[in-house]
Parts: C-alpha cells; structure tokens; sequence
C-alpha cells in the first residue's frame, strides 16, 4: 500500500486519539507517545517503496473523503480506494442540486453504466458491461453495498428503490468480474452508495423538492461529528401520481450511520436502513401497445378503454375457468414492499500494522405484490457475517497489504403466489405456488497487493465459496370438475466456485496511470428461475447451471492538475452458461436458461474538464458489444418443435452505447459565488428485446437544463439556503424507459413467427418521463 494511504490512515487513528488524550493524563500521553513513535519507524521504511499519489478519479472525490479513513480504519475497504480494478466516483457536487428522484440520476453519470425504468415509480434496474440488462427490476448479477454494508441479498437481489438519493454524499462503481473480492453474483462489479458523515452536515439541513405528476419530497438530514464520533440521521417522505396511469406511489425512508472511536485500537460502526412503499403498477406493454398509447391514458377498466391500454387477465372465480380482462386500474396492481437492514462493524487494530475487522448485517425483506394476474407474497430474512484480517507490512523488501477473510451468509425464504380475482388489490384467489427454503454460502478471500518498485504495483486475489440451494416447490392446479393436483419439485444444489484474479498498476508518470486485469466472476441460479419452466408457469427447472465468466481489462487515467481528469478502459468478458431471463407474457411469469457461451466486450470513457474558473464539461461514454457464440434454442407450438441457432445474434437488453454529456457553469468567486446552472444531453442506443434480434426499440436523446444558487456557508445572508430548478427531458421526447427481453415464437407450421408478432407480445414495455419540471429550495441550520 502507498505512503499516501497508510500515512494518512495511521495519522487518523493517532489524531484521534490524541484528542481523548486530554482527559486521560500523563499515562495516556505516553501510550500516544509510544504508538507515534511506532508509525513513524514504519513510514521511514516505506519512504523507498512509496509510489507517488494516483491520479484523482475522472470525477471529484467528496469534500469528506478524507474524513471517510475513520470509517475504515486500516482495514481494506471493500469498495472505497479500491486499487487493482476499473473504478469510477461519483461525487455529490453532480447529483446535490438536481431532482435526483431515484438513484439513476447518480450512477448513470459514471462510464459502464445503463439505467433503465424498474418495476414501479421508483424502481431502477442499473446494468453494469450489461450484467442486469435482461432483468426487469433492481439489480442481478450486480454486488450493492451502502457504506461498505451488502444491500444485495444471498439470493442475488438488490432494490434501488428503498433509499432516497439525497442520502448520498459519493458512489463507488467498480466494474468488471470481482468475485475474488465479492463473491456470488459479482459478474459486473459492485456499487457502493455512500452516506454523507456527521461532520460534513454539521447541523440540520432540511429540504423540499416539488415537481410535476404531484411529486412532493420532503427530506431533513441530522449530523454532528468529531475525532471521536460521527453521527448522521436522513429521513424522507416522497410522493408522486406518475405521468403512466396508474403509477401513484407513497414511501418513507430512514437512514442512519454512526460511528464511533472506542480507544486508540478499537472503532465502531453502526448502520441502519429503513423504507417503506405503497407503489401502484401500470402493466408492461407490448411494443404497438406503447405506439398507440405509451402513458396509459384513458384505461379506468377494460369495458371502455382507449386503444393500446393493457390488461391482465384474471379468473372470475380465482380458481378455475372463466377469465376476463382487467386493466391495472382496476385490479389495482401494486406493490407494497418493507426492508430493514440493520449492521455493524467493529475494528481492533492488533498491532500499529494489523487490523481485524468483524462485521454482521441482518436484512429483512417483506413484500406484498398484486402486480399482475399472480401475486406474490414472501418474507426473505438474511443474515451477513464476515471477518477479516489486514496486515501492512514487506515481502522481500517491498511494500505490503496481505488480506485474509472468511465469510457466511444465509437467506431464508418464504413465499407465495396466488390466482388474481376481480376484486382489486386485495383479491388474492386460489395458492398456485409455494416456495420454502434457504440459500447458504460460506467462503473464504485472500488478496495481496505488493509495491514492486516505486511506480508499478502487483495485486493478487482468490476467493473460494460453498454455495447451497435447498428449496422446495409446491404447485397447485385446480382443474375444471377435479380435484386440485399437487406437484412437489425439491432442488438441493451444492456449488463450488473459485474465483482468481490478478493485476498491475503502473505509474508511468505523475499525471499517468495504467493498468491490466484479468477477473473472474460467478453467479448461482436465483431461486425463482428453478420454478418456472420455458411456458411462464410453475414448474422443474431446477437443473440450471451457474454462471461464470472471466474477464480482461486494459485502462489509463489521466489526470493534469484539477482541471482535466480522464479515464479510458477497453474489456472482454467471456462467460459460460449465462443466465438468460425472457418474459413469456403479460400473464405468465419470466423464465431463465443457460447459454452455454458467449462474448461481452465494450469500451468505457469518462472525463471531466475545467477549461475556466467556473466552466465544467462532465462527460460519460458506454459501448457494449455482447453476443452469443454458443446457443442453440428450441422454440416448441403444439407438437411442433424446431432448435434456432443464436450465434452470433446480439445478446437482447444489452444498450450497444450510452452516453450522458453535462456542460455548465457555476460562479466561482465574489457575491454570485454558487450561482450557476449547467445543460446535459444523454443519449441511449436501440437495442434489441429478442433473441433472433427481430425487434429493436428505437434511440432515445433526452435534453436536461438545470439553474441553481448554493452559495458556501458563511458567504452572506442567504448563505444556510440553497435553491433549484430544473426541467428533465426538455424537448418532452415520447421514449421507451425499459423493455423486458421477450420470447420468439414459432407459429404452427414450425416458421418462427415475425417482427409483427414479436411487436403485439405484451408485458415488455414501459414508457420514459416525459417533460417534467422540477424545483427545490434546501436550508442549513
């Protein structure tokens, strides 16, 4: 580990320290005494090896990143300062004056992110090189944490929808496979939110944003800190009617960190999340049903909607026979869903170079969704335990940073599906499915990174797991005149994965950095794709695969000064038996298959440039290539039955390019200091739904302005205020804000079925936000 690192992480446990030292007399002081002695033998030897600093991320660290080594220790942190990987900060100086209504307003300002509409008003569905591009809701494939804490459960889930983004003071995204450092379901990376510490907010800071389609946020932050503590408090209540029909909603967040120094060698901290949300669904569409009426207007009940409304079909009894069609109006779909995450951590420094580190997060999650003709309910309850050790020290001479750690976590999962009735939100019918079990994994990590000369620096990893999926199925089918028929399907599956990986950072001058990486990443199959067979309907498809892949990078940083910052990242992924998700209908469930090969490849590119006191151009590029190499799928009408070779075809999902371009300009001295405002222009490439790449839905370029004045404290009388306007999507631009990857179909002559079937295929399509303005006003006290 550098000079710069280890220094500054020892001085932050000696500076606090020494400010309890006051009160504990002349034997306290001598300890200290002892302790700096101690640090400073240990830098003196480091003084050959030290490279000099890294060139800063493309975007700015936070002003409270220094503060953040307090939250470490000398522990090494699982997703902040990460060396030995492509990593991309997002500051809060980009997201603080904005709207920021979900969390998509933040990642998609970094290099190798997507974001597409999720399951709901609020929900995000975030792709990483397109690791959850086929996932219609929060986030596969895809390792979440907030302050170093997992929000992604052992089953693989993570939701975006359950924090609100003026919580946040940074976000971390690494990319690329990291199983080696996270684990299952670390194919794409990981992204850690981070929470704004005590000292930075100082006091009490309230706000309230109100925008158009009745959005009202209502949010307030309490912090306070010191060498010794650190406490932060945020809360929000958000409400919005959706400019879709029927996409109301209502949430309430709290979120919390404290953090506290129990003596010279011991710290601990403490993290709480809470939400709940009442969120109304509109139904996805099918691509001619977007056409003709892409915000659901005029769709109150089937009987008399407008042309392009959607329905789900319901059965009139909840059992059997008769159908008729509801639209989301009037079987009130929704969700209404409560998570409670709740950890901590604690560090002892065992000696001035080691540090152990334990860690326990126990997540709760509770849903109720009536979303379409099944419903679903279940309580998953997890449990998070880790331990590790850090030591920093020399091997042969040169600078260490060795790292060992164990871990477990365990999820126990209870869930049901029902027939819908007529009768609204609360019309659960018949039980068509249970689901009951757990999902265990147990392993183990081990990192080296050594300083090999003054500019280059090795870093080894390996990360070991025992994964186990012990579930059971029970279906339930009520046929016409019969007796209801029970269907037991059990899936115990055992697997081992082993994840290696290696790079090098050189410094090839103060202003330039380079690296090469080779990563490998692994997922298991989710408990719900082991139930749900090809046809959308319960049943054994519990001999799925796990997924790996094995991935290269080849990157530089560039960093002149403060005023121009780049980062440029080439990659190729090569995975085996990926895990494919299709939606086989409005009324039928999203079934996964394993594709035995296939390529992803892209190039990453961000910038930021200061061409003038004042002037800022924040700039983000994405390009995915991913395609299959090995996938023959067989598609089945009647007793007909025909295998289509997919190779080669574009892995649907998957946005070929993505970029997110923001000019603007803030005040930099005098009166007008924090006046300014800035344009962003991002543009999202067609991408195709289908597996025989038949059906594409179109670009989409959006045009954002933004005018605000958030004047630094003390400036004058309006110095604890702070203003904003904006206006998304200004050119109101009619576009497709996600779209679920869609079955091919073979029509009963055995021809696969063309681009006007596949456009008349339901439950793939939301629309985007349309024009929509936007205004907040925010104090400091």
């Amino acid at each position: 580990m550098s000079k710069l690192l280890f220094s500054a992480a020892t001085a932050a446990v000696f500076c606090a320290s020494a400010a309890s030292a006051q009160t504990d007399g002349a034997a306290r002081r001598a300890e200290l005494l002892r302790q700096r002695a101690a640090i400073d033998a240990e830098l003196a030897t480091l003084d050959s090896a030290a490279p000099p600093p890294r060139p800063a991320r493309p975007a700015a660290v936070s002003a409270d990143a220094g503060q953040e080594i307090l939250v470490t220790g000398k522990a090494l942190s699982l997703t902040t300062r990460v060396s030995g990987q492509t990593v991309t900060t997002v500051d809060a100086a980009l997201f603080r004056n904005t709207p920021a209504t979900t969390i998509a307003d933040i990642v998609r300002l970094s290099p190798g992110v997507a974001v597409t509409q999720g399951n709901g008003p609020r929900d995000v569905s975030v792709s990483v090189r397109g690791s959850n591009a086929r996932n219609g809701f929060g986030a596969r494939n895809l390792q979440v944490f907030e302050d170093d804490f997992p929000v992604t459960q052992p089953d693989g889930l993570a939701r975006f929808d359950l924090t609100d983004p003026h919580a946040y003071g940074a976000v971390d995204v690494v990319r690329g496979p990291s199983s080696a450092r996270y684990g299952n379901y670390a194919l794409g990376g990981a992204i850690n939110f981070r929470t704004r510490s005590g000292r930075e907010i100082d006091g009490v800071e309230a706000g309230f944003d109100v925008g158009g389609d009745g959005f009202a946020n209502l949010y307030a932050t309490i912090g306070q800190g010191n060498a010794d503590r650190d406490v932060a408090v945020f809360g929000s209540y958000v409400r919005g009617d959706g400019a879709t029909g029927h996409t109301g909603y209502e949430t309430g967040t709290l979120n919390a960190l404290a953090r506290f120094e129990l003596g010279s060698r011991d710290r601990v901290a403490v993290k709480l999340i809470y939400n709940e949300g009442e969120f109304r669904l509109s139904t996805r569409l099918s691509y001619n049903q977007y056409l003709a009426n892409p915000y659901q207007q005029g769709c109150r009940t089937a009987a008399g909607a407008a042309p392009g409304c959607g329905t789900i079909s319901v059965l009139v009894n909840g059992v059997n026979g008769t159908r008729i069609a509801q639209t989301a109006g009037e079987g009130d779909l929704a969700r209404n869903d409560r998570r409670t995450i709740v950890g901590t951590r604690y560090e002892h420094d065992l000696g001035p170079n080691t540090t152990w580190r334990t860690q326990a997060t126990f997540d709760s999650r509770v849903v109720n969704q009536p979303t379409s003709a099944t419903p679903f309910k279940g309580t998953l309850d997890s449990y998070n335990l880790t331990s590790d050790v850090t030591h920093h020290g020399r091997i042969a001479g040169m600078a260490a940073t060795s790292f060992l750690g164990i871990f477990y976590n365990y999820l126990d999962n209870q869930s049901f599906s029902f027939n819908k009735t007529p009768a609204g939100r609360n019309g659960f019918g018949a039980l068509t499915q249970t689901v009951f079990g757990d999902v265990r994994n147990l392993g183990v990590r081990a990192r080296e990174e050594l300083q090999l000369t003054g500019r280059l620096q090795l870093i080894g990893g390996i990360g070991a797991e025992r994964s186990i999926l012990d579930m059971r199925q029970t279906a339930y089918t009520y046929p016409v005149g019969g007796d209801p028929v029970l269907s037991l399907i059990p899936a115990n599956r055992h697997f081992t994965n082993v994840a290696p990986e290696a790079a090098l950072f050189w410094q090839a001058m103060d202003a330039v950095r380079l690296h090469a990486r080779v990563g490998t990443g692994y997922g298991i199959p989710q408990a719900g794709n082991l139930f749900v067979t090809a046809a959308g309907v319960a049943g054994n498809n519990a001999s799925l695969k796990a997924q790996r892949n094995t991935g290269v990078d080849l990157g530089a940083e560039v960093a002149l000064g403060s005023t121009f910052k780049a980062e440029l990242t080439g990659y190729t992924e090569w995975f085996s038996n990926e895990l494919v998700s299709q939606s086989a209908g409005v009324n039928l469930l999203a079934y996964t298959s394993n594709v035995p090969h296939s390529v992803h490849r892209g190039i990453e590119l961000g910038m930021h440039w200061q061409p003038l006191p004042g002037v800022k151009l924040d700039a983000s590029y994405s390009y995915n290539d991913q395609y299959y190499t090995d996938f023959q799928e067989r598609l089945t009408v009647g007793a007909v039955s025909r295998v289509l070779d997919r190779n080669g075809k574009a892995i649907p999902g998957v946005i070929p390019h993505f970029v997110n371009v923001r000019a603007g300009y803030d005040q930099p001295a005098g009166p007008l200091r924090g006046l300014g405002g800035f344009a962003e222009l991002s543009h999202r490439d067609r991408f195709f739904v289908d597996n025989s790449n038949l059906l594409a839905m179109p670009a989409a370029t959006l045009v954002n302005l933004n005018l605000h004045y958030d004047p630094p404290r003390g400036s004058g009388p309006l110095s604890r205020l702070s203003f904003y306007a904006a206006v998304q999507n200004l050119f109101d631009v009619t576009y497709v804000g996600s779209a679920s990857v869609i079955a091919n179909s073979l029509a009963g002559t055995g021809v696969e079925n063309p681009v006007s079937v596949l456009a008349n295929t339901t439950g793939a399509v939301y629309a985007g936000q349309p024009r929509t303005v936007y205004a907040g006003v925010k104090a400091r006290f």
